[in-house]
């Protein structure tokens, strides 16, 4: 009997539910055009000092760029397509960031769940969604459509753990919170300054057959250069004009008008594509199963 009243007094804890499969991250989370916005995202949230001491100081990013990147892209995916592996992913990087700790570039402590830093870690993709959406697709989002991505975002941060009192409700909390951020904490990091440099040293991707793999090598001398430009180009040309701003990241009229003919190519194109090639293989399978 008093087994029975306990759980009465404690009901058993129930996980937070991911977005729902007929809203809008469900399209453009697993699309193929994340692969162009996540990587801003990424130097947003390491603009951060906490984040990006973490980053630094922990990470794996320089010596295995590849693995990183494509744990970051499931982890996301999980986020929105796991059904209940997303709540058990929320809780597996929960573990994972319990050890991480330090002492930022500032002399300040830091932990990686303090809920002011993992906050901000959330609260930057949604106007990496918002703002590519602009470039990216073949029209921007409505007030309405930008409501609802928002608040499927929230439903994104409950399943990492976050408390509602750690994420702003509504649109019209998020955007002085953000401006806030930019004006405040947000600054040009160390991680920040190596991520868009063009000297990066990145090794060639370990994907692909033996002899895929080793033409790869034999031609990275000269394929390297390219990419990091690129990755460049692209992580500050789609990264929210404000945010670009606030980390002194130089951008011309010039690259401006490159990155809105690049948009227009790939919302003509990538709409176009069948969904098994349009979605990263996860997305599209719980897409089809559903």
């Amino acid at each position: 009997m008093r087994s029975v009243k306990a759980r009465e007094r404690h009901p058993a804890r129930t996980d937070p539910a991911p977005p729902p499969s007929d809203g809008i991250l469900w399209d453009v989370a697993g699309d193929l055009r994340i692969l162009f916005t996540l990587p801003g995202a990424l130097t947003m949230q390491v603009a951060h000092p906490a984040v990006g001491a973490g980053v630094d100081q922990h990470s794996v990013f320089r010596t295995d760029p590849w693995g990183r990147g494509e744990r970051s892209v499931r982890s996301v995916l999980l986020w929105v397509y796991g059904g209940e592996e997303a709540a058990a992913e929320g809780r597996r990087l929960r573990e994972l960031h319990k050890t991480i700790q330090g002492v930022d570039a500032h002399g300040h402590r830091y932990h990686a769940l303090m809920p002011a830093y993992y906050a901000w870690v959330h609260a930057t993709g949604f106007p990496s969604f918002q703002h590519g959406q602009r470039y990216l697709a073949r029209r921007p989002l409505t007030e309405a459509e930008e409501r609802q991505l928002y608040a499927e975002w929230l439903q994104v941060g409950r399943v990492l753990g976050l408390h509602e009192r750690d994420m702003p409700q509504t649109l019209e909390e998020f955007w002085p919170y953000w401006r806030r951020m930019l004006a405040e904490e947000i600054e040009p990091t160390d991680v920040v300054r190596e991520l868009v440099a063009l000297d990066m040293k990145i090794p060639p991707p370990p994907y692909g057959p033996r002899p895929v793999r080793g033409a790869l090598r034999a031609a990275w001398p000269l394929l390297a250069p390219g990419l990091a430009r690129l990755r460049r180009f692209v992580i500050i040309g789609l990264m929210p004009p404000d945010a670009r701003r606030a980390l002194r990241l130089p951008w011309s009229p010039r690259q401006e008008r490159r990155m809105r003919r690049l948009g227009r190519v790939v919302a003509a194109v990538v709409p176009r594509l069948p969904e098994r090639l349009r979605y990263l293989p996860y997305a599209y399978r719980a897409r089809a199963a559903r």
